[in-house]
């Protein structure tokens, strides 16, 4: 009789199985971006200026437009980098991605991102391979826990595929995704890296996605010190980005006039200019001209070798820094990882430049490598330190340019920059990115990894536990009529923010008032002279909850720090006493 694999079995012959189907799809999608650009490219370059630049405007505007016809009507999830709805995923839906979404998400990516839009492909394959690790789990698992198990395994997978670098692969999931160390998550994570891994580096090449092997150490010396000012500018900048993003993309989703299904193509239209705008400033930049379009690594690896001057590098930087915004807050399907790397790199570029001028001038540092070398090793310097400020993986920084480049010797002022830029960016934003997205888009995290500590939760802000979807009254509606409005819709609350004209914020009813007033009367009447108390988004729980015990509220509304008056949300003393318990447990 034939013996029945066990459960542990099991599962490590289908992380084997999610390695190769995820690494093929990888390299599938690392081909469609490569060459469809490229396409794109060559016909554009070979035509007349005019026709040129209506290609170059038209082709990235015309991938908006199918994106936000896709995502408005058949992938809502395959707008944005993907690594959002992968943690919201494995904590809401129990690691649960449909097939058809991955599907979408893919072809959407490659046309976004292939046509010339100004975002990376990473963020998407983490999508798209645990969209397939999810079908390989229900699959085979009749375990809720088993099927969720498999989109940290495929989240690696994805990673490990799409940068060639398994190690940094690992350390992403556990630094972005979950929240303690398992073994058990850790050997089936391998399992899945080495065979995307060693399918990517099969079909594509050993060498990594960015080619920036560095063939001699560098020696320790005063020089590296330009990792302090490295690492500060990067944690400001890459805050300046985080910020600038979110605002941004919070502007577009409350301009009601603009569909949604639209916006993607003005974020096209604007990367289209912008890239423009780069080809004719830096006519002498030869084949890089083009790298505020698609994944622009060549103008990384011209900087490596220190190929660009001062006036390209800064315009590079300048230039890409505002597409990928305008690209992701318009709603693009694209990750985050290939712009902030290349912001990183010409950040330190530009630092590495001023650095060897300044020497030139004073000759103030013994044993001063080459130019190349120095603006070498500020342009790794500089992606560690932004990916660390903008992505909030530290180790994984550190770990992914090791990897990148072969080489151990940069290692302790790499430690020293991205450390400085880690902290100057989570001091100045205390919630990442990725969580930041979430929380703009409605999705609570309450269930996502807890807060460990009593002061990390304290300091989050209330929008990471407040109720989004608020049930309000009217302000002139009768009390007759609010009372009967929530029998029927089985709203019975201790109280109620109401509304007046336009939905603006008019006062706070509680239940016991509804209950001993006359019915007759309308609810705005029994607002007159109210001292509401209220809070804004960004206030943290520990200022709230002690302005609601200081005025003895239960609870309050949550309102726009821009506009008092507009309601964003609801927050109970019991929202705060659910997070307690769920970090104290």
């Amino acid at each position: 009789m034939r013996k029945r694999l066990s459960d542990d079995q099991r599962f490590a012959v289908l992380c084997m199985l999610a390695g190769l189907l995820c690494g093929l799809v990888a390299v599938l999608f690392h081909l469609a971006i490569h060459h469809l650009f490229e396409w794109v490219w060559h016909e554009a370059s070979s035509r007349e200026p005019m026709e040129f630049i209506a290609i170059m405007l038209i082709a990235p505007t015309f991938a908006g437009l199918l994106v936000g016809i896709g995502v408005r009507f058949f992938a809502p999830n395959a707008a944005g980098s993907g690594i959002p709805q992968t943690k919201a995923a494995y904590y809401n839906q129990g690691g649960k991605i449909s097939s058809l979404t991955g599907v979408w998400r893919f072809v959407l990516g490659a046309l976004y991102v292939g046509l010339g839009n100004s975002l990376g492909r990473e963020g998407p394959t983490v999508h798209i391979s645990t969209a397939i690790t999810s079908r390989i789990g229900r699959w085979a698992f009749r375990d809720a826990a088993r099927v969720q198990s498999m989109a940290p395994v495929g989240m690696a997978a994805g990673i490990a595929a799409a940068f060639n670098a398994p190690l940094s692969a690992l350390t992403f999931v556990f630094e972005e995704l979950l929240d303690n160390f398992s073994m058990k998550a850790l050997g089936g994570m391998v399992v899945a890296v080495v065979i995307a891994a060693a399918v990517s580096r099969t079909l594509l090449g050993e060498d990594p996605v960015i080619m920036a092997k560095i063939a001699a150490d560098y020696k320790t010396s005063a020089w590296m010190l330009v990792a302090l000012p490295l690492g500060l500018a990067a944690g400001l900048i890459g805050h300046l980005f985080v910020r600038s993003t979110l605002g941004l993309r919070g502007w577009f989703k409350e301009r009601r006039w603009l569909p949604m299904w639209i916006r993607p193509a003005t974020g096209g239209l604007s990367c289209g200019i912008l890239g423009l705008s780069a080809y004719f400033f830096t006519s002498s930049m030869g084949d890089a001209q083009n790298s505020v379009f698609s994944i622009g690594y060549q103008s990384l690896e011209a900087a490596f070798e220190n190929q660009l001057t001062v006036q390209i590098i800064a315009t590079l930087l300048v230039l890409k820094f505002l597409a990928v915004i305008l690209n992701y807050a318009t709603g693009g399907s694209g990750g985050l990882f290939s712009p902030t790397l290349f912001l990183g790199g010409m950040l330190g570029a530009l630092i590495g430049a001023g650095l060897v001028a300044l020497h030139d001038q004073v000759n103030w540092i013994p044993h001063f490598p080459t130019d190349t070398k120095v603006i070498g090793g500020c342009v790794l310097l500089g992606m560690g330190a932004m990916f660390a400020a903008v992505v909030r993986c530290p180790f994984t920084s550190l770990i992914i340019i090791f990897e990148m480049t072969g080489n151990y010797s940069l290692i302790l002022p790499l430690m020293a920059g991205n450390m400085l830029a880690w902290q100057i960016a989570r001091r100045l934003q205390p919630v990442s990115i990725y969580n930041a997205l979430l929380l703009q888009d409605g999705v609570t995290l309450r269930k996502l990894p807890a807060y460990r500590g009593a002061q990390d939760y304290r300091k989050l802000p209330v929008q990471s536990i407040m109720t989004h979807e608020v049930f309000t009254l009217e302000a002139e509606e009768t009390l007759a009529s609010a009372i009967k409005r929530i029998a029927h819709e089985r709203k019975r609350f201790h109280a109620y923010p109401v509304v007046g004209e336009e939905g603006r914020l008019a006062g706070v009813i509680t239940r016991h008032e509804l209950d001993e007033s006359a019915e007759t009367v309308t609810v705005g009447e029994l607002l007159v002279d109210q001292q509401m108390l209220s809070v804004t988004t960004d206030t943290s729980i520990r200022d709230a909850a002690n302005r609601m015990i200081a005025r003895d509220f239960q609870q309050v509304p949550v309102v726009s720090p821009v506009d008092p008056k507009k309601l964003i949300g609801w927050l109970t003393l019991n929202d705060i006493a659910r997070q307690q318990n769920a970090v104290e447990n």
